[in-house]
C-alpha cells in the first residue's frame, strides 16, 4: 500500500490495487503509527513538492500563484477579503441578543485568522 501511495495512486486505487477496502487503510491509521507514519511522511513530501512549485510560479511572476501566496501567507501583512455587511434592520436588540451576535461574529473572525 506504502509503495502505491509514494507513486502518488489515489486511495481508493491503491486500495482495490492491494484488495482491501477504503476503510481498512482508514483503519490501519487509526490504529498503526507505523503505518501513519509513513503516510504522513509521503503527504508532508507531497506539500514540499507543491511548495516547491509555488514558488517556481511566483519566481516566474504567475499572478494567480502570487495572489494565492499572498492571501494564505500574507493574512498578518493585511493581504485578506473581507465582507462588510451592513445591518437592514435597525430594531433594537436586547443585550442577550448582541452578545449571541458578537459571538457569532467572533466565531467568524476565528475561523479567517
Amino acid at each position: 500500500m506504502i509503495d502505491l501511495l509514494v507513486q502518488m495512486t489515489p486511495v481508493v486505487e491503491a486500495c482495490k490495487s492491494i484488495g482491501i477496502g477504503r476503510t481498512t487503510h482508514y483503519d490501519w491509521l487509526k490504529n498503526d503509527p507505523e503505518y501513519k507514519d509513513a503516510v504522513d511522511s509521503i503527504q508532508d513530501y507531497r506539500l514540499d513538492q507543491a511548495e516547491r512549485r509555488l514558488d517556481e510560479l511566483i519566481n516566474d511572476k504567475n499572478p494567480t500563484a502570487i495572489i494565492f501566496f499572498l492571501k494564505t501567507k500574507g493574512k498578518k501583512r493585511g493581504y485578506v477579503e473581507r465582507q462588510e455587511v451592513e445591518a437592514v434592520n435597525r430594531e433594537e436588540m436586547t443585550e442577550e441578543e448582541a452578545l449571541k451576535a458578537l459571538d457569532r461574529l467572533k466565531l467568524v473572525n476565528d475561523k479567517y485568522d
